[in-house]
């Protein structure tokens, strides 16, 4: 049987779960196999700069970071419900990657 995995990304996991709620509604609808949407590993992008910009006075630093969430979702392959899919409105700041599986 063939399935179609869905990939996502964001920065913003309100706008994430959103996407995976209103496919969630799609499956629903059309009665297709789902299994996830499944929580990968959180990715941690961390930077340290010094707040003094000419290094004089004292060592003070400031610590950014940006977390990237990532969702996965596998579909039985039914046409109807992956026309469905194409058409959720997907917000900016959210990448997408849909592939067919054998």
């Amino acid at each position: 049987m063939q399935k179609a995995r869905i990939k996502l990304s964001s920065v913003d996991i309100n706008k994430l779960n959103e996407i995976c709620d209103s496919i969630k509604d799609i499956v629903i609808k059309t009665k297709v196999k789902m299994s996830g949407p499944i929580t990968l590993p959180t990715r941690k992008l961390k930077l340290t700069t010094r707040k003094s910009p000419d290094g004089e006075g004292k060592a003070s630093f400031d610590n950014f970071e940006m977390r990237v969430h990532k969702r996965l979702i596998d579909l039985g392959v039914d046409e109807r419900a992956l026309r469905f899919v194409m058409r959720v409105p997907i917000p900016e700041g959210v990448n997408i990657s849909i592939e067919i599986m054998e």
